[in-house]
């Protein structure tokens, strides 16, 4: 990571002084030499990373504060060390009828999650058969506050707030032009069944991973380690077509979908896919995911260099040709 963009926001030149809206990532009250309080942070935004320090700590003057919350402050910007270090002269969380960029504190999708949710829904919102629209649509709402702000993984692949729809709308788009080429030729693939496999094959991700406000995954949860988002995503869909009383034989299709979406049982799928439109619904997933860290892992790679061991993509290197 690189430096914060909050050192570079100016409030007092004089003072070395900077202001502006950032990130706990974490927090920790601690007593100095002579027993006074001070809180212990690193704050954080879309830049980079910075200790700061907030002395004399008083809960009634100050208040209170937590991780993965988005505070503002203004701070007076020393070294330690030769490390900049932020002393906070004045602090706050944020209120409620503030409107903060998320992009500027956080990675976040390129899109607008509302804008990607809603082509979800309106994707679905045309389909002819209507057990699989009401079935798509039903969990597409059921999930839509989490869906605007989960990312797509802890760490790999779409890893950033609003991933988890970016890679779905990305997929999707993908998807629309694979159908388009494969449909004169196979008459009978179904563009409906792949379009909702792809809306839901991740959508149990909202429960396997732990994802705070500010839309970054810390941690699996108690579920997604023991069950993991394959198994849940099976069982969501199974709850939702009991409550809609879905067809049996729908319901199954999209089921296996979902199970086989990952496409071997060495990559976690208890199935193999067994019917053409779940093999799209695995190669676009495979697609996706790949180019993402493929191209996320070059993005600081100088033209003709290679970069790191890419283990999750096989221990591989990869080469930057710089063949626009």
């Amino acid at each position: 990571m690189g430096r914060m963009h909050l050192l570079s926001k100016i409030h007092n030149a004089t003072t070395n002084q900077v202001e502006g809206y950032c990130i706990i990532k974490s927090v920790a009250q601690k007593s100095n030499v002579k027993g006074s309080n001070y809180l212990d942070f690193i704050l954080a935004d879309a830049g980079g990373e910075c200790a700061a320090k907030l002395w004399d700590y008083a809960p009634e003057q100050h208040g209170t504060y937590e991780a993965d919350t988005v505070i503002k402050v203004r701070a007076t910007i020393n070294l330690w060390k030769e490390e900049e270090q932020l002393k906070i002269d004045r602090i706050r969380n944020i209120r409620a009828d503030e409107a903060v960029d998320m992009a500027e504190l956080v990675p976040c999708a390129p899109y607008a999650p509302e804008e990607m949710y809603d082509a979800l829904y309106q994707c679905a919102q045309g389909f002819q058969d209507e057990d699989l629209r009401m079935l798509t649509q039903y969990i597409l709402r059921e999930n839509r506050e989490a869906l605007l702000r989960y990312p797509a993984a802890l760490k790999l692949h779409h890893a950033m707030r609003g991933g988890l729809l970016y890679h779905t709308s990305t997929m999707l788009k993908a998807a629309k032009a694979v159908c388009a080429i494969y449909k004169p030729l196979y008459p009978a693939l179904s563009e409906e069944l792949v379009y909702a496999g792809i809306i839901l094959h991740d959508i149990a991700k909202t429960q396997e991973l732990t994802v705070g406000n500010i839309g970054l995954a810390s941690a699996y949860s108690a579920k997604g380690q023991l069950l993991g988002h394959i198994n849940m995503g099976v069982a969501m869909v199974e709850r939702a077509a009991a409550e809609l009383m879905t067809n049996e034989h729908t319901t199954m299709l999209l089921e296996h979908m979902l199970l086989a979406h990952h496409g071997m049982p060495e990559f976690g799928s208890p199935r193999s896919p067994m019917f053409p439109e779940a093999e799209i619904v695995s190669q676009v997933d495979v697609l996706d995911s790949k180019l993402f860290e493929m191209f996320d892992a070059l993005a600081n790679v100088p033209e003709g260099g290679f970069s790191e061991r890419q283990w999750a993509l096989d221990n591989r290197q990869l080469y930057k040709h710089g063949h626009a």
